[in-house]
């Protein structure tokens, strides 16, 4: 008798490898019928099939994305909720530093493109950039502020500390626990969120005692922040 076996792997799993036995543990002929399913023919013996499925390959449509990256879901999770895009329609720009107008147009968008009270004064803000909403959402929630009184510097880039500082305060997130690292001064403006972030799996460390807050924060750790901090939001 031909028998068929149907393989239905959850979402973002695929079929790893598919094994039929007899009852001495001899591998039957499997065909492969297309559409997940597989055939073979019924020896005179009970039988036994063992599925193993793998995580599916991440593919984001980005050359500089590899599927085995620390970010490609990050990065798919993101383009996937319209939070940003490529530098082109192929690269990503994964080791691009993220500057301050990138992270709050991130931050502004996860949350759902809210509409500013009013806009910006910042003399370094056009009304019509594309952050020019976002950074007035921004100031207005007190996720940050300008570089000065008049100026926000949209281009300059963001460090780790502060990129988990704004992250912080857009989900008005607290921390009951103390991160211990060497470069981290207890009364710095980033601990507490740092704090939160490494109690959260929003991120750790660069090493085991250091956090490195003053480093460029590049595009792939920012989405990746975000995509940990947003899970299930």
């Amino acid at each position: 008798t031909n028998v068929t076996v149907t393989v239905k792997p959850n979402e973002g799993y695929e079929l790893g490898s598919l094994a039929v036995k007899d009852a001495s543990g001899n591998l039957l002929p499997l065909a492969d019928l297309g559409n997940g399913k597989f055939g073979f023919v019924m020896p005179a013996s009970k039988v036994s099939v063992e599925a193993e499925f793998v995580k599916s390959a991440v593919s984001t449509g980005f050359a500089d994305v590899p599927a085995n990256a620390f970010f490609a879901d990050a990065v798919k999770w993101a383009v996937d909720k319209g939070i940003t895009n490529g530098l082109s329609d192929t690269m990503f720009g994964p080791y691009e530093s993220c500057t301050r107008a990138q992270i709050v147009t991130f931050l502004w968008r996860a949350a759902g493109s809210p509409e500013p009270k009013t806009a910006s004064s910042f003399t370094d803000v056009s009304a019509s950039a594309y952050y020019a909403k976002a950074v007035a959402w921004a100031i207005e929630n007190g996720i940050t502020n300008g570089m000065t009184e008049t100026t926000f510097a949209p281009n300059a880039t963001c460090t780790r500390g502060q990129s988990v500082t704004f992250l912080h305060r857009a989900l008005k997130g607290t921390a009951s626990s103390s991160a211990n690292f060497t470069d981290v001064k207890s009364d710095a403006f980033y601990a507490d969120a740092i704090n939160w972030a490494v109690a959260n799996n929003v991120t750790n460390g660069t090493s085991n005692t250091t956090f490195s807050p003053n480093a460029d924060c590049t595009r792939a750790e920012i989405v990746t922040f975000l995509y940990r901090a947003y899970q299930g939001k």
